[in-house]
């Protein structure tokens, strides 16, 4: 029942080769209570729900779930205690139905065969009792929308006896109202005693759908808030010891005349993009500001040669006159884009540090068919110190970095060529705010530097704090130019405009 305390984990220690990571941390849940787990890189929530879902064991610290201590050895004893983790990144069988997804590892089975009418008949009661009457537990999986598969994702946790559901950046990707409708199912689950921990980087939410918030901080607890009677820069404090003022460096300063490296006018992309004008100039960074499905996820990718059907009218960078083709011309004329979908996009998982920043960037260190390792290594670590990426060295693979430091590492190798426009897309998706602070200082550095930056972001407070200049779009069009720093509810105003507006 609500109020009853369902998980108390204390004194909490876990190392990796001698290093603590996890110091003497303390955490409860009380059932039906939803609590937001925050935090920088390396803070230590990852680790922490990993010892919670059996997938790390702890070097110190009890862990008590209903009333007795459990050794969480394994993912299988987490599992038969009724906690569920579901990742960040989707885990669905695109060609199984929805039915066969939510009972994967639990098919009823008659004889030797799957009972298909009682997979049938218990997926629809998962659905149903998620408020998800209208999906049929027939429709194949990959025919979902991300969204839909997330639900389906949820309802397949709910398979068996859950109590506990880990959700770990649920909203990363999704528009309004299917937040909205995410955290109706939750409100749901919380009213039958189910507990949630909720970790998210995005403060509006968390503030919305949680209780309580823990904050961690270097693998230390750092804060333990009743949401309704704190705000954004007491916790904001508490994950990163600043103030909410302190997370955006200052505007550019005397750039009144400089030159436009990117001109763009008409820039239009069938159903996406319709005559859409803007401008980048030296030293400064142009903000470009929509709601999902605005067509903003399309403006850095047609000007890059990577939408199809992209023209425009007139495009130059550099004063030089620049036809959009193929990303190969783009970077030959100066650009460079850092996709909004990381893992999917902007890095190769199992290579290293070293071969990330330095793949699109060979001949820089060739000389005929031999590779200068040397000058490659030497370059690497400049830009490893100079952007303050924490790695173990070059050579650690870079699937194992934090979202922040994978981040730097995708900048990286933008900046090691010859670059006139850099084209940043969402560039703190799924960072934590401390590791945005550096990124956002780093930004800055680059455009004082001269660099010349499109800044493309779904977050409104993102392009307020950065951009010098800022374009709000709706339905593919241009709704309003703002020429000088604005705010966010300015930003958000005119994003909200129709397109006959």
């Amino acid at each position: 029942m609500p109020g009853t305390r369902i998980l108390d984990m204390s004194g909490i220690g876990k190392a990796f080769g001698g290093v603590p990571v996890l110091a003497d941390v303390a955490f409860h849940l009380d059932a039906g209570e939803v609590v937001a787990l925050l935090g920088a890189n390396g803070a230590g929530k990852s680790t922490l729900m990993k010892i919670l879902s059996g997938n790390y064991t702890r070097d110190a610290g009890t862990v008590v779930v209903n009333g007795r201590t459990h050794a969480l050895r394994t993912p299988a004893d987490a599992l038969a205690l009724g906690i569920r983790m579901l990742p960040q990144e989707l885990s669905v069988f695109a060609d199984l139905m929805v039915a066969e997804n939510i009972m994967i590892g639990g098919l009823p089975v008659k004889g030797a065969h799957v009972d298909r009418r009682a997979m049938t008949e218990r997926a629809q009661a998962l659905l149903k009792r998620m408020g998800l009457d209208w999906l049929s537990p027939g429709t194949r999986m990959g025919s979902l929308s991300h969204h839909v598969q997330r639900l389906v994702e949820i309802a397949r946790a709910l398979n068996g006896d859950a109590r506990v559901l880990i959700m770990d950046e649920p909203t990363a990707s999704l528009a309004a109202d299917e937040v909205d409708m995410l955290f109706s199912i939750i409100r749901r689950l919380q009213a039958e005693g189910i507990s949630v921990i909720y970790i998210s980087h995005y403060l509006k939410e968390v503030f919305a759908i949680s209780g309580r918030i823990v904050v961690l901080r270097d693998g230390r607890n750092a804060g333990d808030f009743v949401t309704g009677n704190t705000n954004v820069d007491e916790v904001l404090h508490a994950i990163v010891g600043n103030r909410v003022g302190d997370l955006y460096p200052p505007f550019a300063q005397g750039v009144e005349g400089a030159q436009d490296v990117v001109a763009v006018t008409g820039l239009t992309v069938p159903g996406w993009l319709r005559d859409v004008d803007f401008s980048v100039k030296r030293g400064t960074i142009t903000g470009v500001h929509g709601l999902v499905g605005s067509g903003v996820e399309m403006i850095g990718r047609a000007l890059f040669g990577a939408a199809p059907r992209a023209e425009a009218r007139s495009v130059a960078i550099g004063g030089e006159p620049y036809r959009i083709s193929t990303p190969g011309r783009a970077v030959a004329a100066g650009l460079g884009l850092v996709a909004a979908e990381r893992k999917r996009e902007g890095i190769v998982a199992m290579l290293s540090l070293r071969e990330n920043m330095s793949v699109a960037n060979m001949p820089l260190f060739t000389h005929g068919l031999h590779v200068d390792r040397t000058k490659e290594a030497r370059t690497v670590g400049e830009w490893i110190k100079r952007l303050s990426i924490r790695a173990r060295d070059a050579e650690q693979p870079i699937g194992t970095l934090s979202g922040g430091n994978q981040q730097k590492v995708c900048l990286a190798r933008w900046l090691l060529g010859d670059l006139k426009a850099l084209i940043l897309e969402e560039p703190t998706r799924g960072v934590d705010v401390g590791a945005r602070q550096e990124i956002y200082r780093q930004i800055r550095q680059l455009a004082d530097e001269g660099l010349a930056i499109l800044l493309i972001s779904s977050d409104a407070e993102e392009v307020a704090g950065l951009a010098d200049r800022s374009v709000a779009l709706a339905s593919g069009v241009v709704t309003q130019t703002f020429e000088q720093p604005t705010s966010a509810s300015a930003l958000m105003s005119a994003a909200s405009k129709s397109a006959a507006a």
